[in-house]
């Protein structure tokens, strides 16, 4: 080998290896600041901030309690929430669970549960039963894509409680829909599916919103592209409710998703404002018609803050939401003993 040609190949290797040290310093930086993400929004002051611009939040240091979380982290908490959706519009549309060979995990992922309770929806409006069965082959497809994207490290499926007289007369009695002894049974009627999709699909969006923030290049592509998926479905959700509720307002639709909104408005807690991430003392709405500045009947079909822009809830307060407690826990609700992976409590709600 010529001199040129040596000294050529030395400093390729060199740029070989700054590249590298680039790659990696990236990856632990956006590690870093998932951690701090993680609790960003969540405060204990009820008063709005004076400015929209968010403050940079400090990179966390690991210990015992406060570990480092990394993409798959946060993949397999994205998982954990497409197993529960997979799962009902399974059930709903064809009466049995998801596949089992889309159940299983690595042996250190977590205990692998069955998803129970649910059954087929004897739909009565053909549209519903047309958009549940295209969101049904969307969760399955998101799990799929998911558990092949996290590989060697993906959590196995929870334990799923989609039972009438489980999680969902529970959500149903904390909402105020049901009372006494009476049960919610999401598989009743078209409406009743409605509400119990409308429950679980503006919670998957703000959670993929809140998740996306923490992911680098692929990966963000990627779980933005999921999260343009929920708000469609939320948006179909929201919208069939609304036609239905104005159609029929015998029907209580829109009071119901109302009552179902301030639920989970109660259950996630509140803190301090930033319209800039879309954190909200009440980050949720329900689907109820408000006046425009003409004094004109509006729509709600998308909830926003006042910047035009979709709330955002990060992975504690959503699972104050799924397990259907206000406190610091680890499991209940639609998930009896908890969630798969790292990201598995939820916030003492103030």
């Amino acid at each position: 080998m010529g001199e040129s040609e040596l000294i050529g190949a030395l400093d390729a290797r060199v740029k070989r290896r700054e590249e590298r040290r680039a790659f990696f310093g990236q990856a632990l930086g956006a590690a870093a600041l998932g951690g701090a993400m993680l609790t960003a929004g969540r405060a204990g002051a009820q008063t709005a901030t004076p400015t929209p611009t968010p403050s940079p939040s400090p990179s966390p240091t690991a210990t015992s309690t406060t570990p480092i979380l990394g993409p798959s982290d946060y993949l397999n908490f994205a998982l954990n929430l497409e197993y529960l959706e997979a799962n009902f519009y399974a059930f709903a549309t064809t009466g049995a669970a998801i596949a089992s060979t889309l159940q299983g995990g690595v042996v250190t992922a977590g205990v692998q549960g069955a998803a129970t309770g649910g059954r087929a929806v004897n739909f009565t409006d053909p549209v519903v039963a047309q958009y549940a069965r295209e969101i049904a082959a969307d969760e399955l497809a998101h799990v799929t894509f998911l558990r092949s994207s996290i590989g060697a490290l993906t959590v196995a499926q929870p334990a799923i409680d989609l039972s009438p007289a489980g999680a969902f007369t529970t959500a149903a009695r904390a909402a105020g829909l049901v009372g006494g002894s009476a049960t919610f049974d999401p598989y009743s009627s078209d409406e009743n599916f409605l509400l119990a999709s409308f429950l679980f699909e503006d919670v998957g969006v703000t959670a993929y919103k809140s998740t996306t923030a923490l992911l680098t290049s692929t990966l963000r592509e990627a779980a933005q592209g999921i999260l343009a998926t929920e708000a469609y479905h939320a948006a179909m959700i929201r919208g069939t409710l609304y036609r239905k509720g104005i159609q029929t307002p015998s029907l209580g639709l829109i009071e119901a998703a109302q009552k179902i909104s301030d639920a989970r408005d109660t259950l996630d807690g509140s803190v301090t404002e930033n319209l800039t991430l879309g954190y909200a003392p009440d980050d949720d709405q329900g689907i109820t018609p408000t006046t425009n500045a003409a004094g004109e009947t509006v729509s709600n079909i998308v909830p926003l803050n006042s910047n035009g822009l979709a709330y955002s809830r990060t992975s504690d307060r959503v699972l104050n939401i799924l397990y259907l407690n206000r406190a610091a826990v680890t499991s209940g609700g639609f998930f009896p003993a908890g969630v798969n992976g790292a990201i598995k409590t939820s916030a003492a709600a103030t």
